[in-house]
């Protein structure tokens, strides 16, 4: 007898893929994708890609190192992030929303900080080029606590892990538009007779140019039902009144828990192995001898396959294993990838080794930032802070890639290359001490009961 074609065990399967993958298709998840693109645009602008641009310059090592410090804004996010959520944008807000409002203003200051960062010459001022990077830095970071804020309101609770896997998503096809496409960009202006500067600077007017896709992406969206019921709450209290019980109440409550402070260490260095290699990489790759061409290449095709690959493992992994295992298994991975790099720096010039570092890298540091990400949402369970304790955490977790990473270049030139990247393996030990610690102090049950 043949059974119809819902029959049969396999039909409960396939309706549940259907039902998973269409909360990808929603328009609410959609909108959270495009804002996930506009989000990893800039981080590179004023990081690696920059870096690049600053060793063809000729800036030396020690001061190439020295600008992880102008991530200084991601670091210090929270402190305005209490005005973002308590205060309204003049004409935006009233035109657009409180949250769009916001959103369109951080873009449209951070066009301006690129176009104004793309004008600047590393070889003249290494101070002009900073201060260039500062602003995109902020305005950037500006932009991180809006969208996250957005994100949280937007999204039913049955959405959330769908528009956080579709936002980092985009957020790393963001950072492979302003890394491998803006390199890519520039040679191919210079081929066409442009000199350095002059294609440098023109490859950063474009990268400007696709933030259009976020105010396009803003423009679109409709008012999170949360935001607008704050409007009455506005109406009623004191603009200063507003903007002390944001701050105030987030961190409060948050310091108010058991393990407070050990969470927060937890947060600052799970990532920092990362933060570390990562603050050198491009630079480290240019100086072994490799083109711009061949590493923007190897970002392009294999990094960006490695990275969504990793971050669907993340999921699965995050999904398989209680979150304590996940974040072990997260961690463990991207300490060791830091290993082939130090081979690298052992075979010298090997396309193919350089290809599998980088493979490596991508995919283990993809599943570290999902569940990663995972656990911050997981701290964030107050739904009267969730913006402001978001942005507390997110700036501490870019604690280690703006201050503690910014020695990385004397680092390197004392130890060399290979030992440098062995070191990074190293960093990321502290984190899982921290991790135990947690897991033993029944840290994880505690946010386990708080689930609403």
């Amino acid at each position: 007898m043949t059974l119809p074609p819902e029959a049969g065990p396999a039909a409960p399967a396939r309706r549940l893929w259907a039902q998973t993958l269409s909360v990808y298709l929603k328009r609410r998840v959609l909108i959270i994708l495009f804002l996930g693109f506009s989000s990893g645009l800039p981080l590179a602008l004023s990081g690696s890609t920059l870096l690049i641009w600053m060793t063809e310059a000729k800036v030396d090592l020690g001061t190439i190192g020295l600008f992880a410090l102008v991530g200084t804004p991601y670091t210090l996010k929270f402190l305005w992030a209490p005005i973002v959520d308590a205060l309204d944008i003049p004409v935006l807000s009233r035109r657009f929303g409180r949250r769009r409002g916001w959103l369109l203003a951080a873009q449209l200051l951070l066009i301006a900080a690129i176009l104004f960062l793309g004008a600047c010459d590393p070889a003249r001022s290494a101070f002009v080029v900073a201060l260039g990077a500062l602003l995109v830095a902020a305005a950037s970071a500006t932009q991180d606590i809006v969208i996250d804020a957005f994100r949280v309101e937007s999204l039913d609770e049955s959405e959330q892990a769908a528009g956080m896997a579709s936002y980092v998503a985009a957020y790393r096809i963001g950072m492979l538009a302003s890394t491998a496409g803006a390199l890519f960009l520039v040679s191919g202006l210079e081929h066409a007779g442009l000199a350095q500067h002059a294609a440098w600077s023109i490859g950063y007017a474009i990268m400007a140019a696709l933030v259009v896709v976020g105010i396009a992406t803003t423009l679109m969206a409709t008012e999170p039902a949360q935001s607008r019921q704050a409007d009455a709450v506005h109406a009623r209290e004191h603009t200063l009144a507003r903007v002390i019980e944001a701050a105030w109440g987030a961190f409060a409550e948050f310091l108010s828990r058991d393990m407070a402070l050990v969470a927060l260490a937890f947060v600052v260095l799970y990532k920092f192995t990362d933060a570390l290699s990562g603050a050198l990489t491009a630079p480290f790759v240019i100086d072994l001898g490799f083109s711009r061409n061949e590493y923007a290449a190897i970002i392009k095709g294999l990094g960006l396959a490695a990275t969504l690959i990793g971050g669907f493992a993340g999921g699965f992994v995050a999904r398989a294993c209680s979150l304590p295992l996940s974040l072990l298994i997260g961690g463990v991975l991207q300490s060791l990838a830091n290993l082939a790099f130090s081979w690298q720096a052992i075979v010298g010039l090997s396309t193919a080794w350089l290809s599998f570092a980088i493979t490596v890298e991508n995919f283990t540091s993809a599943i570290g930032t999902v569940i990663f990400v995972a656990y911050l949402s997981a701290l964030c369970r107050n739904p009267l802070h969730t913006a402001t304790q978001y942005a507390l955490l997110t700036a501490l977790a870019a604690f280690g890639r703006t201050y503690m990473s910014s020695g990385a270049g004397f680092l390197a030139a004392a130890t060399g290359w290979s030992w440098f990247f062995a070191i990074c393996a190293l960093a990321g030990m502290p984190a899982l001490i921290l991790l135990a610690w947690l897991q033993q102090s029944r840290h994880f049950d505690a946010l386990a009961a708080a689930k609403p």
